[in-house]
């Protein structure tokens, strides 16, 4: 009943046609990273692939494990701060693979991109965050933990006509369609993440869905953008069209004051926005579950200390 349930509001939330299926299955995000190549590519074919972040980076090097990839663009020129723009898509490639949002670098994709070969995309951290063409896609994957419910399950919606490009005789437990077939059950599921997926998802569609959930992530984010960006004391270092809805990234431009500024927070309980360790800087993740009021308190603490130092 309850995998029953979350397969069917996930269908309804995402709006998905009759041709997608809905696994929940075991691991995180980065079990996908070779996943998809396992059942997708091979040494006779190419996939085309983006690197924009970290995640990116990683699902790129388990994918070499299983056949070539073309690495169509590339933000690590300037340290992942941008989204590749103009890129061309081979026609000839098994499937394309993109991140939609990088959290470390606090870069998003706000449209999808237009090529001839299956689209895949890693949702880890804005699946059900934003109004998209879910259907446009031939196979989506999400670790739960950000925006779906608790950590050690997958969301993964896959096309069936996709699916029939898998390749032959692989491990069943590593086999989409084995899993398609078994109901996401072809062993013993995490049961309690995917209840609390189930819990969430309720929660989500008594919002209003993802358009209502939408509306107020892109009023979080401007809040906070609009509050950094009328002060020389921060930074921003993504661009405005490629600024994330989920993940503000900044630093001081004097970086002495940093630790003033991560005091003041602590101080007032503000808590959890230092930077990724490997970027340094400041990180404010702006779920579904984080409320506007939050966000709210963050800002009042953002123009207490430019009130403070600002000269």
């Amino acid at each position: 009943v309850v995998m029953d349930e979350a397969v069917s509001l996930v269908k309804e939330l995402m709006k998905l046609s009759a041709d997608k299926e809905v696994l929940f299955l075991h691991g995180g995000a980065s079990t996908q990273f070779f996943q998809v190549p396992m059942n997708f590519l091979s040494q006779e074919k190419k996939a085309a692939y983006l690197d924009c972040g970290v995640w990116g980076t990683k699902a790129i090097k388990e994918a070499k494990l299983f056949g070539q990839v073309h690495v169509v663009g590339s933000s690590s020129d300037k340290n992942y701060t941008y989204i590749p723009h103009g890129y061309d898509v081979p026609d000839d490639a098994a499937y394309f693979h993109y991140t939609t949002n990088n959290t470390i670098e606090g870069t998003q994709m706000h449209s999808i991109p237009q090529c001839n070969v299956p689209l895949i995309a890693d949702m880890s951290s804005d699946i059900l965050s934003r109004d998209l063409d879910f259907n446009q896609f031939d196979f989506i994957y999400a670790g739960a933990q950000k925006n779906i419910g608790a950590a050690g399950v997958n969301l993964v919606v896959v096309d069936k006509n996709f699916l029939l490009k898998a390749n032959q005789h692989l491990p069943s437990m590593m086999d989409y369609r084995m899993h398609v077939a078994n109901g996401s059950m072809l062993n013993t599921p995490p049961v309690f993440a995917i209840y609390v997926c189930l819990l969430t998802l309720r929660w989500l569609k008594k919002l209003g869905g993802i358009p209502a959930i939408e509306n107020l992530n892109k009023q979080k984010a401007s809040l906070l953008y609009t509050t950094l960006e009328k002060s020389s004391l921060f930074h921003l270092p993504v661009p405005k069209e490629d600024r994330s809805f989920m993940n503000a990234v900044f630093t001081m431009t004097d970086q002495s004051l940093e630790k003033d500024f991560l005091s003041l927070c602590k101080r007032e309980g503000m808590i959890g926005i230092e930077g990724h360790r490997n970027v340094g800087g400041f990180r404010v993740s702006m779920y579904n579950a984080m409320p506007m009021s939050s966000v709210e308190t963050l800002t009042e603490l953002i123009n207490e200390f430019i009130n403070k130092y600002s000269s």
